[in-house]
């Protein structure tokens, strides 16, 4: 299909896995195609797990650890910010040392990280950990996908995402049902450690079918790129978590947001003039590409926002086990493997303005309704809201992937798709982090009024902010040894202020998601479909 140009050369960068090779180039085949599909397969399986188990295990992981709701916002987020940052660096490794190479080292690293997650015993060390298993995590998904462009033929090449898109579905759906089950029959790190059997699998039949495959034209990588836009995804993301701790008007909390404010105009400016830049901003000319890329920041910050802190409010609140959570979060995930499918079907007929602008209403729906979610919700209570975000958030997903990659020049259609899913990962990050400070904030101004109303006494304003951390993280904050009574009383406060503080997150969430389904109706239909995107390998 032809494709339009860009007026002027954007950088020379074909993205993560885009750049051309010298004609004539060939890759070897690999043994069989489908077993290649299986090894890059199980690789990306621990990937997609390890978004969705950790969310159940994060209640335990703060008791054992004793870690504050900053701590486990870290954990989430310091995972999505190394694969977001990192994800076109690893398409760009790739194609300098061989994507088998850079898919197993991925592996390789990912399993080890893990083992090291599970064996420590220190939260500073645990987040350290994630961030490296993050960085490792993010190798693997661009070489997965170049692989699989080396093993099957052009024709063959659309059964074999369609396999691997439902591969990656039932993953993701399975996730807080394993996680539920490892967290309550074994612990916590075996969340972790289930990773290290999965990885050494894919190793060993990595090495046995993979066929080897880099670009022949080699690029250089932004480093300076990818340091300036790691400081100030870093900077902003820790103001936002530690706002609510240091105060919004502290000057710690002002200086990392100039920070984040300065070293971003930096990673512009410096985008502007390199050579061959990490992200060419001749992409963002397209205002497809612009309005598809916020799309996609807002769908997962909606997605990884709710799945963070309604295990709080299923766990620590609502005084389900880990199992039970999991069967609680079931509906949306794996609706997700149903209404994915339905949500390309409508875009080919409908094309993407319309169904991403009625996913977002669906959305705004389903946020509203978990914003009415009461102490003694019952299954189908949460059950409706998370279905409805399964038929809300897909269309976008698979929409602005379309609007993303469709709308961007032919040269850096590669990119695009790795700004989609660096789009991702920022919007996970940044949902935690935004509706924890809000649902914090909201805490901090309840606590003293349900204190009143349960007749304890209101506890001075710096106790109060020191409590309303652990409180936001389904947490009652009562020492040792309170009498009974007493501990009911404060038990009582604590979730009431919890539930204001979620109720108001999520009214927070229905707001974002009204402006986005606006925002969607400005998109115009790209050119090739969401899998239509050029790997050039050797």
């Amino acid at each position: 299909m032809p494709t339009a140009r860009p007026s002027r050369p954007l950088g020379g960068i074909h993205g993560p896995t885009g750049d051309r090779p010298a004609r004539g180039a060939r890759a070897p085949r690999p043994r069989n195609p489908w077993l290649t599909l299986c090894a890059v397969g199980l690789g990306a399986i621990m990937v997609l797990l390890d978004g969705t188990v950790v969310a159940i295990a994060n209640p335990a992981i703060g008791r054992e650890l004793g870690a504050s709701l900053s701590d486990l916002q870290w954990v989430t987020s310091g995972y999505l910010l190394a694969l977001a940052v990192f994800m076109i660096t690893a398409g760009k490794l790739g194609d300098l040392f061989g994507h088998k190479k850079v898919f197993l080292l991925g592996v390789a690293g990912f399993a080890a990280s893990s083992l090291a997650i599970g064996l420590t015993g220190s939260i500073g060390w645990l987040i350290a950990f994630r961030v490296l298993q993050g960085l490792f995590g993010a190798l693997l998904n661009p070489a997965s996908l170049a692989l699989l462009r080396v093993a099957f033929p052009g024709d063959r090449l659309n059964v074999a995402f369609g396999v691997w898109g439902a591969v990656m579905g039932l993953s993701s759906a399975a996730g807080p049902i394993v996680g539920g089950v490892l967290v309550e029959q074994v612990n916590w790190q075996s969340v972790f450690f289930i990773n290290v059997p999965i990885g050494i699998a894919a190793i060993l039949l990595g090495l046995w079918v993979l066929a080897e495959s880099r670009a022949e034209q080699l690029s250089r990588i932004d480093g300076l790129g990818v340091v300036l836009l790691s400081g100030a995804m870093f900077c902003l993301v820790w103001a936002i978590i530690k706002a609510p701790e240091y105060g919004w008007g502290d000057g710690r909390t002002l200086g990392f947001f100039a920070a984040a404010v300065v070293i971003g105009a930096l990673f512009v400016a410096w985008q502007a003039r390199a050579a061959q830049p990490l992200l060419p901003l001749g992409l963002f000319r397209n205002a497809s590409v612009s309005i598809g890329t916020v799309l996609m920041i807002l769908v997962s910050f909606s997605m990884l926002g709710a799945m963070f802190f309604v295990t709080f409010f299923f766990q620590g609140v609502h005084g389900l086990s880990p199992l039970e959570a999991g069967l609680r979060m079931l509906p949306m995930s794996a609706g997700m493997i149903v209404a994915s499918p339905l949500a390309g079907l409508a875009q080919s007929k409908l094309g993407p303005r319309i169904p991403m602008a009625v996913g977002m209403l669906i959305t705004a729906l389903a946020m509203f309704l978990l914003s009415r979610l009461e102490l003694d919700a019952s299954y189908l209570a949460s059950a409706v809201p998370f279905t409805l975000l399964a038929f809300g958030l897909s269309p976008v997903m698979v929409g602005a992937t379309q609007v993303i990659v469709g709308n961007a020049p032919g040269d850096l259609s590669g990119v695009a798709s790795g700004l989609q899913q660096s789009a991702m990962q920022v919007g996970g990050a940044l949902g935690t982090a935004v509706l924890g400070a809000v649902i914090t904030a909201k805490v901090t101004e309840v606590l003293p009024r349900h204190f009143a109303e349960v007749k304890l006494p209101v506890p001075p304003a710096e106790q109060v902010d020191r409590m309303a951390g652990a409180v936001a993280a389904g947490v009652v904050p009562a020492p040792e040894g309170t009498p009974p009574q007493v501990l009911e009383a404060i038990t009582q406060a604590a979730h009431l202020s919890f539930l204001d503080g979620m109720h108001f997150g999520f009214l927070v969430s229905t707001a974002i998601a009204v402006c986005a389904a606006v925002l969607s109706l400005f998109v115009k239909a790209g050119r090739r479909q969401p899998g239509d995107v050029p790997v050039h390998l050797g």
